[in-house]
């Protein structure tokens, strides 16, 4: 069985940079993968990581990968 298969993703993008943010906010996005504008990741759609980009939603676009 492919576990792998059956896990839902989703793809950050950075959209807004990090120069100026508050600190917590710069590691969330280097958490994420990204740091740099217009970077992007396919990561897994867990709860985590929502919680994540929850946080500096006004910094990434986030859409669903199928």
């Amino acid at each position: 069985i492919n576990i792998m298969a059956e896990t839902k993703k989703i793809k950050v993008t950075q959209t807004g940079s990090g120069l100026g943010r508050k600190p917590d906010q710069k590691k969330t996005l280097v958490g994420l993968g990204l740091g740099k504008m217009n970077r992007s990741k396919v990561l897994e759609d867990t709860a985590a990581v929502r919680g994540m980009v929850n946080k500096v939603q006004h910094l990434v676009k986030m859409e669903e990968v199928k």
